[in-house]
């Protein structure tokens, strides 16, 4: 269901002069309507609609008239008035269209009248001389020319004089034009009016052609002729005048070949001329005299490209290409434009041009296709596939298809389906689908790796073609593949276009090729059957954009394929329900179900009714684990095709049901999806219910109602409005003290959804309205929210409020308003940051309030009581603003003496932040005390100089992160000393001038603060006598400065933004004067180029901004030049490189960047002129020039590149720099000067960045963010010759027969390039842009003497070597090793060329392009060439690097031949050969090296890989099954496991370990089942070695891993061996485990060795072994103490498996195995981990509550209820899972005491008050450890509603022993010191104590739900 905003028709109101009314009241007759009377009326009107209606009557009152009527005067004048309307009124006004409209039906009589009236009118049009008012007329032009016969008859009986205006103002308009340079808008609306009128020219052209045929108007005399060759004259100048925009020259373009073909003759030369125009071969003597002149510099001079393009165009649209019209010189032109614009397709940088180019070229094909109806054979054959043109054309498409920019990537679709058509019709009698053009294109593009966006549009356009079952005989796979694709957003719209093309061209296949339905089957296995698949097991991106992209288009293509959904997936859910990581089959339900009620393919109650789906199913959907389930299942409730749906009962019970569990969300965009669907079921209960309304209004319709909804609207009403309170109710009751950010944000953005939607016009019913549910308690919570640390909290508070604040006011009383406003008064000067935020928001919310000023603010304006609201807001505003900037020029005045105890009393940004928020509140559009808001505005700008006074010598010091010039001892005091003197000259406040000793200092600060009292003022009171102890920090006085300058920043920018200067009138009656703007502009400036910290002149930029975007808009030409000249300025002064400038080298240019990054993104994007100036100038600076003053500039500019890269507002519009930069970015890298290297490399990962987008995977050999050579050498050419030249340069210097460290300081970045390029199959092999000549030198590049060096030339090798090439360069690189006796062996040379081998194969054996056959013959020649090497990983070969690089190529062959050996390949001889290896080897003989032995550890990795490897295969299924003959044969590894876990080198046994446990897996997974002979037989006797390694393991990594494989093996054989292999019984060896898990430091071996406990414990338990009570005791305490919030996620995460684990046997079993107060410990580590911030730990948890209930609910034989929940949902059922085993276990006496200790906390409330007291005043920012996800009052109303029910159910009572005694003593105590501080917090606590107050108030519920209890306890014993 998709909400719409009804569009409201604007229709302005027509009004005629006194002269023309007194005309028609002249020509009225009273008590008859006549013409005049109807017009007279109609100009009365003011409403625009009423008049539409007038001007309809007109024709049918004038076909009432007899035939002399035209006679009657009365007709002249009104005819003549009719006229006068028609050209007064807007082209876009509908009153023209229907004037026009009904003006065709004129009766034939009148029409010669009309014509003379209308064309009088135009004559006086036509008359017009001032430029400004031209665009009107030539809309009136247009207009006439448009459907309008009337107007089009004037024109043509005016012909001349129209032409003449035309020729006249486009000269005008251009010579306007040219006055007005450098003024934007005025510059731009001229071209629009340039444009409009070359468009009416050639309307005039197109729309009456009689008037320009013919000989007479040919006479070079005649004023027709004349005119038309002014106008070809002129567009010939604006084609070719470059300052113009493209539209006007594009358009020129078109009129110019529109003119020509409508003055030359003969017309069948006109293709031939225009042909020599585009290939600039003209021969003057040949073209008529007229045309040269009027088109000279088309003929004579060289035309630029982009004219070409513009011609191009022209020739294309306005010439007859169908029919053949234009013979052979057509076809020669066809082909010559086609050549021009391919020609220019690789010189175009700009990307508008780019668009243009691509879409001309469309046309082109377009074009082309028309031609082919009737054309020529040798025309046929040039146009065929085939054909070097069509080739070129193709070539186009593959280097564009990537293209950023959409237009393009369009285009180029459209070119390539129109070629595929051109192809076809040149053939004659050939099926496409054995067409050796299409097969090779269809061969080609599935070759293409699917991340070419490319690739499906082309696919689809080929399945068009050759049909979808021709597609899948090639490759079947295509459907799973595509779904693989699914989980990249920015592919999934294309691949669901493919898959929508494929699937519905195959059912429309089948249904043609069988006649009956039989074909569904197969067509759901191809289709259906793999996306469901997908849709269960997916991962969450790819299911989400199979369910928006995929699932509705197959829907709409086969709707019957629901049921076969619904069918399929009940079946999987009920069969697998405990899957939890993936969506699971529920979801995938969920998914299906919502897209077809969406899309209107089914009925929810039908569904229902008939059982295909049970509201139970939809509840666990509702509250499952997975986000996505929850949202899809919400999302069928509220999403129908039907925005007028009835919403049943069962939807609104269920709707409740998931508000209960789901608000508490801290995924913002579930929140925003929950938020947006409840929208949709809001809208739906209001357009419903308006429809009930008006159903219950027409008792006629009743009876149909009743029909198909079986309810009575009222009773249908009633639930809606109780569903709604409840809704409501349930909102604001989880904005409790105490609740969660995701919570409260859930909530008022609902409330605000209400507060929106079922706001409707007076006098229309309301089903609900939210002010009815409304109270004072209510506002109060409302208001509260303002107390949160979250901002957008509350935003949504005030906005919820700033809707209800009528209601909201009357609900306050005069008290507590004027509590607030202090309170607001005393938060804006807080030291706490966020303080000052609420109190912006208390005043926003307070200006609203009519009785403010009465309340606070005393007499400051005198009261008004008829004021409205508007007026009300803007003097509210006022006062407070006067009220603010009276207490801040005050607490400047102090600052100004020293800013310590500013900073620590009243820092002053607060208050500007309210003066801030205050102005942006307010209404502009009607302001009335404008004087008043001058001078304020006055003020406030000189109080932000002030202000930045004294704060910036901070902020711009040298080292202001820990600046604070003062200590605790005079000792630090000297030292401090020389710091001050040095920063002295530059910073000049007192605060700087001597070191101060802190206390001293503080102490005559505040005598001083004491004598200086401010003035009495209601608001400068502070909070609390603690300020007056000055405590002062460096962070304070910090927070202080930086802030108080952001604020001023923001500041200026609002008034900038909210107060432009009205240029265009007195500067008196603007609100900000030119003279101010220049000033904020300056100040601006300053902080921009002289601030050294980031932090600093990020502050002025975000407010510089805001006043460049003003001046960019501004009219005022002095104003709007001002961006300019201070862009000229800095560019100079950076330029000329003076001693004496003040710019920040350092800092990466600090400021600089964002100042001129301001300055260019504020300009049109239209007109980037200053954007060419400056990257023309920075450019020049950048490229090195090797003198020494040269350097800062350079850095400058590289600095400033960078910034400018990175901008994504600047768009496409520097891409044409690109290149020029990357080219300064690699060559100043081999600049001598550091600054100029570091600043080239940031230039450089910028550019990067910028051509290939954000890295977001980390797979290195993944081709997203890469594109193909030809892409990128097509969009930067001159990269090409650049890159091989420097590429060339580089390897040059690595052939050094000395082998010295010879390094170019470039080939790391050229590597970097290089490896993100790659060939694509598409690439013709004679391209000018090959990769191949880059391959040598990559080869090369693996020489280098630097090791990081080989390892990239070995990856960027890969992306140049396409597949199938990728065995002969393997082969000729393994050639090109040397052998052992080979004389001069460099290893360099060997370690290059072996990790080149390495990554080319890792490539090859990870392609899908493969075909088995090739390959295996492909491998056997690669082992072969392998084995004549082997040298290299053997003890000849001295050098340890070389060997394990060679042993890594071994290991790799080792790896794919264990899987080709399935296939029957036979390989013995290398097996022999890797056995030989290993036994040569130092593993098997003794290592005679130390560890410091260089390659040694990654040698001794290596062979290890290899022997397990090796050990994986032969202990393989078919090896043992081929009999002795073949075992002999391949032999036994001379190394077993058993050996490698005894090696003395720890990463030997680690690779062990992980080979163990690998294996381990695979025997447990269902690959287990058929090699239960292969891999089982090596683990055989390993628990002994295993047990051994865990008591004598020294190395963390290894005693983890062996601590894992013991976890993972059955303990039955691990506990055979451990009293042989460690001495210890069972208990000794847990307790053992226990004591790791205590002692250990490493979080990792403290959770593996809980988890191996655990099951230790468990396993010991269930076979009836005795365990000491006190080791059991040790145990369930270290989990208990595990599970507190503060640990880490890790040990949270195996302490939830540990319960997962125990919970049939030890938490649920129906005897205490562990007695109950452990037993409930443990639960209580249940409940803990539900609470825990982190979602991972909390849904571990949850699935211990899964697990309960899959027990209780197969034990009770029930059906599936809710098993897969979310946190909240699960909490609620282990508290009542937690009740019935009390009951069940009988011992609700015991247990009851328990849980109401667990409710009644451990707080300790005084001790807790006064730290919260300290925290408050002695923290900025630290919160400490804070879960900002657990709810405390959730957990208690929780808790204490499943204790009360199991109270009142089992009637239990509890005798008055000593426990329930003490329990209740406790409560009490608590609760009458809850109150005590409560009452003891100062007024309005929420917002200057908020912790305390939310603290308290959570206890104070938490205790008297506990005295509830208790109390019901014990009136139940005295019963």
């Amino acid at each position: 269901m998709v909400l719409k905003k009804k569009k409201e028709i604007q229709v302005d109101a027509l009004f005629l002069d006194q002269q023309h009314l007194e005309k028609l009241q002249r020509f009225s007759k009273d008590g008859e309507q006549n013409l005049a009377s109807l017009l007279l009326h109609c100009a009365q009107l003011s409403n625009g609609i009423q008049q539409i209606q007038c001007i309809k009557q007109i024709i049918p009152l004038v076909k009432k008239m007899d035939q002399n009527s035209p006679c009657d005067p009365m007709i002249k004048a009104c005819l003549d008035i009719l006229g006068e309307m028609y050209f007064s009124l807007s082209m876009k006004n509908p009153l023209k269209k229907v004037l026009a409209s009904s003006l065709n039906c004129l009766p034939e009589q009148f029409m010669t009248l009309a014509v003379q009236s209308f064309a009088c009118c135009l004559r006086e049009e036509l008359k017009t001389t001032d430029v400004y008012l031209y665009r009107k007329v030539l809309d009136s032009l247009a207009s006439c020319m448009e459907d309008f016969n009337l107007g089009r008859t004037s024109i043509k009986n005016l012909f001349e004089e129209v032409l003449q205006f035309l020729q006249k103002s486009l000269l005008d308009i251009q010579e306007e034009s040219r006055k007005k340079h450098g003024n934007h808008i005025v510059q731009t609306q001229l071209m629009h009016d340039l444009l409009t009128g070359i468009k009416v020219s050639m309307m005039l052209v197109q729309k009456l052609p009689e008037n320009i045929q013919g000989s007479l108007w040919k006479h070079h005399e005649s004023s027709v002729w004349q005119s038309m060759c002014s106008l070809l004259k002129s567009s010939t100048n604006f084609l070719m005048d470059a300052s113009l925009l493209q539209t006007v020259q594009s358009a020129s373009g078109l009129a110019v070949i529109l003119f020509a073909k409508a003055m030359y003759e003969p017309v069948e030369e006109l293709p031939s001329l225009i042909s020599d125009l585009l290939l600039g071969s003209v021969k003057l003597t040949g073209v008529p005299a007229w045309f040269v002149r009027s088109c000279g510099t088309l003929c004579m001079e060289e035309i630029p490209d982009s004219v070409l393009i513009f011609l191009c165009h022209g020739a294309l649209a306005m010439l007859e290409w169908k029919n053949g019209n234009m013979g052979e010189n057509g076809e020669k032109l066809l082909l010559d434009i086609a050549a021009v614009l391919l020609s220019l397709s690789s010189e175009l940088k700009e990307s508008s041009m780019a668009t243009s180019l691509s879409r001309i070229l469309a046309i082109w094909t377009n074009s082309a296709l028309a031609v082919l109806v009737s054309c020529s054979p040798n025309l046929k054959l040039k146009l065929n596939g085939n054909s070097d043109l069509i080739g070129k054309l193709l070539e186009y498409v593959y280097t564009h298809w990537e293209h950023p920019v959409d237009a393009v990537r369009h285009q180029t679709k459209l070119i390539f389906k129109n070629l595929l058509q051109i192809h076809q019709n040149t053939l004659t009698g050939c099926n496409e689908k054995s067409d050796p053009f299409f097969a090779s294109l269809l061969k080609h593009l599935l070759s293409l790796e699917w991340h070419v966006r490319g690739k499906y549009a082309s696919l689809g356009c080929l399945v068009k073609c050759m049909g979808t079952e021709h597609i899948l005989q090639l490759d079947r796979t295509i459907p799973a593949q595509i779904l693989d694709v699914m989980n990249d957003q920015s592919l999934a719209p294309y691949a669901s276009d493919l898959l929508e093309t494929m699937f519905t061209n195959h059912k429309a296949h089948f249904t043609l090729s069988f006649h009956e339905s039989t074909w569904i089957d197969q067509w759901h296995d191809i289709w259906v059957s793999p996306l469901l698949v997908v849709l269960c097991e997916g991962n969450h991106d790819q299911t989400t954009y199979i369910t928006d992209y995929c699932l509705p288009k197959l829907l709409k293509c086969s709707p019957d394929s629901l049921n076969y959904m619904i069918r399929v997936l009940q079946a999987s859910a009920v069969a697998n329900l405990d899957s939890c990581s993936t969506r699971g089959a529920l979801g995938a339900l969920m998914a299906c179900l919502r897209t077809a009620r969406a899309h209107g393919h089914l009925e929810l109650s039908n569904i229902i009714s008939s059982g295909l789906v049970s509201t139970a199913c939809i509840k666990q959907g509702l509250v499952h684990q997975h986000n996505q389930v929850c949202i899809d299942a919400l999302g069928l409730l509220c999403e129908t095709h039907r925005s007028t749906e009835i919403v049943s009962v069962e939807e609104m019970e269920l709707i409740q049901f998931f508000l209960m569990y789901n608000l508490n969300n801290q995924s913002p965009s579930v929140r925003q999806q929950i938020s947006s669907l409840l929208r949709k079921l809001f809208c739906r209960i209001q357009e419903s219910s308006q429809v009930l309304y008006k159903l219950e209004q027409n008792k006629a319709k009743q009876e149909l109602l009743e029909n198909s909804t079986k309810r009575h609207p009222l009773e249908i009403l009633q639930q809606y409005k109780d569903f709604m309170s409840s809704v409501c109710n349930r909102l604001f009751e989880v904005l409790f003290p105490g609740s969660s950010h995701p919570t409260r944000f859930s909530a008022l953005t609902i409330l605000g959804l209400v507060a929106e939607i079922f706001s409707v016009p007076e006098g229309q019913p309301q089903v609900f309205c939210l002010d009815q549910e409304i109270d004072s308690t209510r506002v109060q919570t409302l208001l509260q929210c303002f107390a949160s640390t979250f901002e957008a909290v509350k935003a949504l508070a005030f906005g919820l409020l700033m809707k209800l604040r009528d209601v909201a006011f009357n609900l306050q009383d005069s008290e507590n308003l004027g509590l607030l406003f202090q309170a607001a008064m005393d938060l804006s000067t807080s030291t706490k940051p966020y303080d000052c935020v609420t109190a912006s928001y208390l005043l926003n919310y307070l200006v609203h309030c009519k009785g403010l000023q009465h309340i606070y603010l005393g007499k400051c304006i005198e009261q008004n009581s008829h004021m409205d609201e508007s007026t009300t807001v803007e003097k509210n505003t006022l006062a407070v603003i006067k009220l603010l900037l009276a207490n801040v020029e005050e607490e400047i005045l102090q600052a100004k003496k020293s800013l310590l105890p500013a900073a620590a009393s009243f820092p002053m940004y607060g208050r500007v932040h309210c003066i801030t928020g205050a102005l942006q509140q307010l209404p502009l559009d009607n302001l009335t005390l404008l004087a008043e808001w001058r001078e304020m505005v006055a003020r406030l700008i000189l109080m932000s100089y002030e202000l930045s006074t004294v704060v910036s010598p901070v902020v711009q010091s040298s080292s202001p992160e820990g600046l604070i010039p003062m200590d605790s001892d005079s000792e630090s005091a000297d030292r401090l000393q020389m710091i001050l003197h040095e920063i002295q000259p530059q910073d000049t406040n007192d605060y700087f001038v001597q070191a101060k000793i802190l206390e001293e200092h503080c102490k005559i600060q505040s005598e001083k603060l004491a004598d200086h009292e401010p003035k009495e003022n209601p608001c400068t009171g502070m909070r609390g006598k603690e300020r007056q102890a000055c405590d002062v920090t460096a962070q304070m006085v910090l927070v202080c400065c930086w802030r108080s300058m952001k604020e001023v920043s923001l500041l200026l920018g609002t008034l900038c933004k909210l107060l432009p200067s009205q240029a265009t009138y007195e500067p008196s009656d603007g609100l900000i004067t030119v003279e101010q703007v220049k000033n904020i502009g300056d100040y601006f400036k300053h902080h921009l180029l002289h601030s050294r910290h980031r932090g600093a002149f990020e502050l002025a930029y975000a407010g510089f901004v805001q006043l460049i975007e003003m001046l960019s808009r501004c009219n005022s030409e002095s104003l709007h030049k001002m961006p300019e000249q201070w862009l000229r300025c800095v560019l100079q002064e950076i330029k000329s490189c003076d001693p004496s400038s003040t710019l920040c080298a350092t800092r990466r240019s600090a400021g600089i960047p964002f100042y001129i990054q301001a300055l260019l993104a504020a300009e049109p994007k239209s007109k980037t002129d200053l954007l060419k100036m400056a990257m023309k100038e920075l450019i020049s600076l950048a490229t090195p020039l090797n003198g020494p003053s040269s350097v800062i500039p350079q850095v400058h500019a590289l600095n400033i590149l960078r910034a400018l890269f990175r901008d994504t507002r600047l768009g496409e519009n520097i891409m044409p720099y690109v290149a020029d930069g990357m080219q300064a970015a690699i060559l100043g890298f081999m600049s001598p000067v550091w600054a100029v290297r570091n600043s080239s490399t940031l230039l450089f990962s910028a550019l990067i960045t910028r051509i290939f987008g954000v890295k977001r995977g980390k797979d290195e050999n993944s081709k997203k963010n890469r594109m193909t050579g030809r892409e990128f050498f097509s969009r930067f050419p001159s990269l090409y010759p650049f890159l091989l030249k420097q590429l060339e340069v580089a390897t040059n210097t690595l052939n050094s027969e000395a082998e010295e460290l010879k390094i170019h300081p470039s080939l790391f970045l050229l590597l970097l390039i290089l490896g993100r390029l790659y060939p694509s199959p598409m690439d013709g092999t004679s391209s000018a842009l090959s990769m191949a000549p880059f391959v040598p030198f990559i080869i090369r590049c693996g020489h280098s003497p630097v090791y990081h060096s080989r390892e990239m030339s070995g990856r960027a090798l890969v992306p140049f070597v396409m597949v199938h090439e990728i065995p002969h360069t393997v082969l000729s690189l393994l050639e090109g090793l040397p052998d052992s006796t080979s004389p001069g062996i460099r290893q360099n040379n060997i370690h290059g060329t072996l990790l080149q081998v390495f990554h080319l194969l890792q490539s090859y054996f990870g392609s899908s392009q493969l075909v088995n056959s090739d390959l295996q013959q492909k491998v056997g020649d690669i082992i072969t060439c392998v084995g004549t090497k082997l040298w290299l990983a053997k003890r000849p070969n001295p050098c340890l690097v070389t060997r394990a690089a060679y042993l890594d190529v071994l290991v790799m062959l080792c790896t794919h031949l264990g899987k080709f050996q399935k296939q029957g390949m036979q390989l013995f001889g290398f097996w022999e050969d890797m056995n030989r290896i290993i036994s040569d080897s130092e593993l098997v003989s003794g290592i005679p090296y130390s560890s410091a032995v260089p390659g040694l550890i990654q040698y001794l990795q290596s062979i290890t890989k290899l022997a397990i490897s090796v050990l994986s295969v032969t202990a393989g299924r078919d090896i043992h099954s081929r009999g002795s003959c073949s075992a002999k044969q391949v032999g036994q590894p001379s190394l077993s496991i058993d050996q490698l876990l005894h090696c003395e080198f720890h990463e030997v046994r680690l690779l062990a370990l992980e080979a163990v446990l690998l294996w381990l897996k695979q025997i447990n997974s269902k690959q287990a089942a058929e090699e239960e002979g292969g891999v089982l037989c090596l683990l055989t006797d390993l628990e002994g070695t295993l047990l051994t390694m865990a008591l004598k393991e020294n190395n963390l990594q290894c005693f983890c891993k062996v601590l894992e494989v013991l976890y993972n093996i059955d303990l039955r054989n691990v506990l055979s061996k451990t009293e042989c292999s460690t001495k210890m019984n069972p208990n000794e060896f847990l307790n053992w485990s226990l004591n790791i898990v205590d002692a250990s430091n490493s979080t990792e071996a403290q959770s593996i060795a809980l988890k191996f406990a655990s099951k230790l414990v468990a396993h010991l338990l269930q076979n009836h072994h005795q365990i000491s009570e006190e080791v059991l005791k040790k145990w369930v305490q270290l989990i208990v103490y595990f599970c507190e919030d503060e640990q880490q996620t890790e040990i949270l995460l195996a302490i939830a498996e540990v319960l997962k684990g125990v919970t049939s046997f030890l938490l649920i079993n129906e005897k205490l195995v562990l007695g109950l107060s452990d037993t409930l410990a443990m639960w209580k580590c249940v409940v803990l981990l539900l609470q825990n911030e982190d979602l991972v730990v909390r849904d571990a948890a949850a699935e211990v509550i899964q697990v309960a209930q899959s027990e209780r609910k197969s034990t009770k034989g029930t059906e599936c209820g809710l098993r897969i929940v979310n946190a909240p949902m699960a909490l609620d059922l282990a508290f009542g899972i937690l009740c019935e085993l009390l009951q069940q276990w009988g011992m609700l006496r015991a247990g009851v005491p328990i849980l109401l200790e667990w409710l009644l906390g451990d707080s300790h409330l005084q001790r807790d008050s006064e730290t919260s007291a300290l925290e408050e005043d002695d923290h900025l920012f630290d919160k400490g450890e804070v879960n900002f996800w657990a709810e405390k009052l959730t957990y208690i109303r929780q808790l204490s509603k499943h204790l009360l029910q199991l109270v009142s159910v089992t009637h239990l009572t509890l005798p008055d022993h000593g426990e329930l005694h003490r329990l209740s003593r406790i409560t009490m105590d608590q609760a009458q010191m809850v109150g005590h501080l409560l009452r003891a917090l100062p007024r309005t606590p929420e917002f200057s104590r908020t912790a305390e107050f939310t603290r308290l108030s959570i206890e104070k519920e938490r205790l008297s739900v506990c005295l509830k209890i208790l109390n019901l306890l014990k009136s139940d014993d005295s019963c």
